[in-house]
């Protein structure tokens, strides 16, 4: 139902003025915070936790915050590999669970999203966000949470056409195709994302469609030159992040999934000599990894291949640091063309997966301005109204429910400002509302063979507490209908 009546309208706007006349008493302090940045986990956690203390001794500072760019791998136990879409042979248990178990506990503060291989089952349980293991938080499918002032956006996933403006209509236990399009981004998350004020940083697995234009574009075809043929057709990278990326403008934009170590500057207000109607000219996707599950080795390289063009590749023209995958061709389909924005940057860095001798970890200095009220992980104010007033248009289903107007959009915002601001309040603690519960048992030490066992379903207490907080329902992680 659509909220218009004034007084709730009122009561956000004296919300508002008290939120800012608190704000000018808050003592604000400046600080640089040193973040890491990481690319693809692919579950050596062991590895990245290591790596960070080796850096931490030779150079005498201390990181505050450990951030993921997807492909995490969040996997609990030998049925949690039946929903992470990878050939047989990748299907292995990795360290996450030791982590989940309480066997080890991460060293640093950690902050992810999800790729397009992960336990997806795990990571729907939690697609509001919530955390992982303790010190290991997840975004959810789209999210946004502040650390010590530093206000953090992610998006999981990577797109595909055909799937982008569907429901979440995937349900347990998945079959060959849905245990695919899981992990597709869905227009319902990016047009909440759209909604939200510019980020400091913005997390991402798939890079932004054309960012390859804005870096060292020779020394990327240098290092991969199969890259080539989708750069000149313009369908490397993902159209509704070059959309976010436009629109939002972050400080910083850190990315995965290509396997490789690439920088690049934005300038929000020229095209670096292409006109958007270039940039944006596309026709198919390359970023979705053609996944066989069956493993047929001889349709393929046996290291890791990567498909031009969204179709079946040459050994030639593979990335043999990609996963090889098999039958996801896709239509990527260009944003529309918008009005420059004015001069506005956004650092992008994508890193590579975590392997010896390879660029997958850098740590940067970050200026946040940090207020006496908010530190560590805090939920941010303008998401959580944003849930409130998105929820009721979440579909369950393929068929999409239509969004209202931005006008009613609007109205409908200032009420749920309003009523977070009263109900919930600003700088609130995340492990203040949803602390970490194993859901699925850890993994069984005596199993043995590739048969896995099918995966259950969880009800996760970290989404009922979340949407206990917000006065929704648990529409994504509700109890089974048979549940006592």
């Amino acid at each position: 139902m659509l909220v218009t009546n004034r007084l709730a309208i009122w009561t956000y706007r004296s919300a508002l003025a008290r939120r800012r006349l608190l704000q000018h008493r808050e003592i604000n302090i400046k600080r640089t915070m040193k973040i890491a940045v990481e690319g693809c986990c692919h579950g050596e956690l062991d590895a990245i936790y290591q790596h960070i203390n080796d850096l931490e001794q030779k150079n005498q500072y201390k990181v505050d915050l450990l951030l993921m760019c997807g492909d995490f791998q969040a996997i609990r136990t030998h049925a949690d590999l039946n929903c992470m879409a990878v050939p047989q042979k990748y299907l292995k248990l990795g360290g996450f669970h030791q982590y989940y178990t309480g066997q080890k506990v991460a060293p640093i503060l950690t902050v992810v999203i999800g790729g397009n291989h992960e336990a997806s089952n795990y990571l729907r349980e939690l697609y509001h966000g919530g955390w992982l293991a303790p010190n290991i938080y997840y975004l959810g499918a789209a999210g946004v949470v502040q650390f010590n002032g530093l206000r953090i956006a992610g998006a999981s996933g990577i797109y595909k056409s055909h799937d982008y403006r569907l429901g979440l209509y995937e349900k347990l236990p998945y079959d060959r195709s849905s245990v695919r399009s899981i992990y597709h981004v869905r227009q319902y998350d990016v047009a909440k994302l759209l909604k939200i004020r510019s980020p400091d940083i913005f997390l991402s697995h798939d890079w932004p469609q054309s960012i390859e234009h804005y870096g060292n574009l020779r020394e990327l075809l240098r290092q991969k030159p199969f890259f080539k043929s989708d750069i000149e057709n313009g369908t490397l990278g993902s159209p509704p992040l070059l959309k976010l990326l436009r629109t939002l403008k972050p400080r910083w934009w850190f990315s995965a999934h290509m396997h490789v170590k690439y920088e690049a500057t934005y300038h929000h207000n020229k095209e670096h000599g292409r006109t958007e109607e270039e940039v944006a000219q596309s026709s198919v996707n390359p970023d979705e990894i053609q996944i066989s599950l069956s493993d047929d080795d001889s349709k393929g390289p046996t290291n890791d291949s990567r498909t031009e063009s969204g179709a079946r590749a040459n050994i030639t023209h593979a990335n043999p640091d990609e996963i090889i995958m098999d039958d996801e061709q896709a239509e990527v389909i260009s944003p529309p063309t918008t009005e420059l924005p004015t001069a506005t940057v956004t650092e992008f860095l994508a890193l590579d997966k975590c392997l010896p001798k390879r660029s997958f970890l850098e740590v940067i200095d970050i200026d946040a301005t940090e207020s006496q009220n908010a530190s560590g992980l805090t939920f941010d104010l303008e998401w959580l109204a944003l849930t409130r007033v998105f929820h009721p248009y979440l579909s369950l289903s393929k068929n999409t429910i239509p969004l209202p107007s931005n006008e009613e959009l609007k109205q409908e915002m200032e009420a749920a400002m309003a009523w977070v601001e009263e109900n919930i309040g600003d700088h609130k603690p995340v492990d203040s509302v949803q602390s970490f519960v194993m859901t699925s048992p850890g993994p069984t030490k005596d199993f043995r063979g590739n048969r896995f066992p099918a995966p259950s379903w969880y009800t996760n207490p970290q989404t009922v507490a979340l949407c206990e907080m917000l006065g929704i329902d648990n529409k994504i992680n509700p109890p089974p209908p048979n549940a006592p």
